[in-house]
């Protein structure tokens, strides 16, 4: 933050103190500080100190927005049932979008993780990112373009099982095979561990006893990913309603963040991970017309309410001695997924875009 003060006011950063308190949550969007920058031109205008409060009208209205996206995915299979090629195409709007100094080659870097899952799995992978030019600020949102990239490629591999004929989860451990560990040249770690993965599955369906019988209308669904050095997997049960509506009444989560410190401080991650991706991937959309932001406050942006969360989340940590990484973005991004997995085993219709309930669909 200090950067941005230092380039209004001339003052030199060493000269500038930050205080802040450590409360609440910023899920991406502190990491730009406008409402800052705000508050030191007003004061440096004014030549007083100043105390800015953004009404919440200002801050749904003039954010940064997290970045749209389309995939389109296409896979092969041989006579084995054994994944032979793979492609992802993504026509988005990156986050570097409006960032000074971002080479274009560089542009998708924080959009595509070219090194997640299936990456080294596959013979023949191929990954193409086109830029959408839109006049909306881009940021960040909690686990990045996980949450997208999640979504597309767990509720793909499903299609694909189901494609196949074969169980989902199965289906999974078959493509992963023995324990594997490749490079991984995105942020978090330099190692992503096949292993550590379906380990996360294989204990989230064994929890959540993976295939028991239920009744007409209610299924399982399950969806595992790999983010910022940790792996988590989230078997989700739902019950289809009418008009199209579902309830997620049960979350089983596994998660391996290496040595856990905190566990109270795990397990709150994880629940407050799964209320937020179900919550964004429900309702949660910000909606532009005639290039004004429709949404002001949580009358029209409609978050998650209590009777709406899911009665029971279990949580299993993975006992392990790997370092520890962070916790605060593992439990979201397989949350949609395992969602509509679920929805779609239980007889519902697949909905390929979030959220599902989408007020401009």
């Amino acid at each position: 933050m200090s950067r941005f003060t230092n380039a209004i006011t001339g003052i030199d950063r060493l000269s500038i103190e930050v205080r802040y308190t450590r409360l609440g949550g910023g899920f991406g969007r502190r990491l730009t500080s406008d409402h800052a920058a705000e508050a030191v031109t007003i004061s440096k205008a004014s030549g007083y100190p100043v105390r800015l409060v953004w009404t919440r009208e200002d801050d749904l209205q003039h954010d940064f927005y997290r970045p749209m996206g389309h995939h389109e995915m296409t896979a092969a299979v041989d006579s084995d049932g054994k994944i032979t090629a793979w492609a992802q195409r993504l026509a988005g709007t990156p986050k570097y979008y409006r960032r000074n100094n971002v080479a274009p080659e560089d542009m998708f870097g924080a959009d595509l993780y070219v090194d997640d899952f299936p990456a080294g799995l596959v013979d023949n992978m191929k990954m193409e990112y086109s830029v959408a030019k839109s006049g909306t600020p881009q940021g960040s949102w909690r686990a990045p373009a996980h949450t997208a990239n999640a979504f597309v490629v767990q509720s793909f591999m499903d299609e694909i099982a189901e494609e196949l004929g074969e169980d989902p989860l199965a289906f999974r451990l078959r493509v992963l095979g023995a324990p594997q560990e490749f490079p991984y040249g995105q942020h978090g770690s330099d190692v992503y561990d096949t292993g550590r993965l379906r380990g996360v599955l294989e204990l989230a369906a064994e929890k959540a006893n993976w295939g028991k019988a239920m009744p007409n209308g209610h299924a399982q669904g399950i969806a595992g990913h790999f983010t910022f050095g940790g792996y988590c997997a989230h078997v989700v049960e739902v019950e289809l309603l009418a008009d199209d509506q579902f309830r997620v009444y049960k979350v089983t989560g596994a998660i391996d963040v290496g040595t856990v410190v905190n566990r109270a401080g795990v397990v709150a991650q994880m629940e407050g991970g799964i209320n937020d991706g179900l919550s964004a991937c429900l309702h949660q959309q910000v909606r532009i017309e005639g290039g004004r932001m429709v949404n002001d406050n949580f009358d029209s942006y409609h978050m998650m309410r209590i009777a709406d969360a899911p009665p029971v989340i279990d949580t299993y940590i993975v006992d392990s001695t790997k370092d520890p990484v962070g916790m605060g973005e593992m439990s979201l991004p397989p949350m949609a997924p395992a969602v509509m997995n679920a929805v779609v085993r239980a007889g519902g219709q697949r909905k390929r875009s979030q959220p599902f309930f989408s007020e401009s669909a």
